[in-house]
């Protein structure tokens, strides 16, 4: 098997579903090290080189009356810049974090969008080590945001002990704002994105994998069933175009809202 495959075999017994073992694949390069090739980083080398590509040339071919490329190009940073991180943290407080969360916005995007590009459909997120890598960054700023501008002791005043609460509260409240503060929030970023990416891929093997299956391998009375598994299988794919924009724009909010929450004088 090619390590570009995507779908399970068909073994002679009969139909073998997908698993997480696809996200699991043998290294072709350095196996067995630290610095190991596999699909999963061949697919997110093609993520970053295509990334970079397209806004390389965009600058390059950059007109006072913009085409139809560099327009598009152009609406995803404006809309990152201005939905995303002007959106919560104002146009002020926004403008040194435009570069970092518009960079986390299209990062993610791209290594989401893997998951439904031929040849390589499996998202380069589908892995916990590179939501691990967004989330740490995001986490870092969050709390290097608040340790900036309140000091380390005003950080964890405001975010452990909130303004206008009794103090005996503090002994059930405190220690629930340190799991939220030092564990949730990090881990949710993480969980969020990779189980989504899994689910993705998982759905759209099975549907595609059982449609090869009922068409070509089982008997006649079942390959009309490959139809309706091929329209889900269509129809998962556009579910799952949706959920890779939809979990860039999740992860790059909650980096802006997390930020906010950091500076903000009191929760």
């Amino acid at each position: 098997m090619s390590f570009l495959a995507t779908t399970p075999t068909l073994a002679a017994d009969g139909f073998h579903a997908p698993s997480l073992d696809d996200f699991f694949p043998n290294g072709f390069l350095f196996e067995g090290t630290p610095f190991e090739i596999n699909r999963i980083m061949l697919v997110r080398f093609v993520a970053v080189v295509a990334l970079l590509l397209i806004f390389v040339l965009a600058a390059k071919r950059a007109k006072l009356v913009p085409g139809r490329f560099q327009a598009s190009v152009e609406f995803v940073l404006d809309f990152a810049r201005r939905q995303i991180v002007y959106e919560i943290l104002g146009e002020k407080e926004g403008k040194k974090y435009v570069p970092v969360i518009t960079t986390i916005f299209c990062g993610i995007l791209f290594f989401n969008l893997t998951g439904v590009v031929p040849f390589l459909n499996i998202a380069g997120t589908g892995v916990v080590g590179l939501p691990l890598v967004f989330a740490l960054w995001v986490y870092g700023m969050y709390l290097g945001a608040g340790v900036k501008k309140f000091g380390v002791g005003g950080f964890l005043k405001n975010n452990l002990f909130p303004a206008g609460t009794p103090w005996p509260i503090y002994i059930l409240l405190t220690p629930l704002e340190f799991l939220q503060v030092f564990v949730i929030r990090p881990a949710t970023l993480v969980i969020r994105l990779l189980a989504n990416m899994i689910s993705g891929h998982l759905l759209l093997a099975l549907c595609f994998a059982a449609t090869q299956y009922l068409l070509f391998s089982a008997t006649p009375a079942l390959k009309g069933f490959g139809i309706i598994t091929f329209a889900g299988g269509f129809a998962a794919f556009l579910l799952e175009i949706f959920v890779a924009c939809l979990q860039a724009y999740v992860f790059a909010i909650l980096a802006a809202v997390y930020i906010n929450m950091s500076i903000e004088s009191e929760h």
